[in-house]
């Protein structure tokens, strides 16, 4: 092979390593941000964790100490709650069914 072809490889191959470290250089800053973005999520989520929250209500006791008539109506409290949630869930279903009935009318 003549000099001048092995020049040109030479020169290509240069111009790729240099593009490729390029772009793992781009990508890696655009990872350290992603990174850097996510660590401050996590440290303002930990930070409030940490914080006393005063609308926390006091500890119940426990249940086998109360009569049976509190934790009764612990149970039907317990129970309106989940029958009100199942009925949110249908209703969004019901919704979305019907949203999606008309989609390609």
């Amino acid at each position: 092979m003549p000099w001048w072809v092995w020049l040109i490889l030479a020169l290509f191959m240069l111009g790729m390593l240099i593009a490729g470290c390029v772009y793992a250089a781009v990508h890696g800053m655009r990872a350290l941000h992603d990174v850097s973005k996510t660590g401050a999520q996590i440290s303002e989520r930990l930070g409030r964790m940490g914080e006393h929250d005063s609308t926390v209500q006091a500890p119940q006791r426990p249940i086998f100490t109360e009569p049976l008539r509190v934790a009764a109506e612990r149970y039907s409290d317990a129970h309106v709650e989940v029958i009100e949630r199942r009925q949110r869930r249908e209703e969004r279903h019901a919704r979305t069914w019907s949203r999606w009935s008309t989609f390609n009318d």
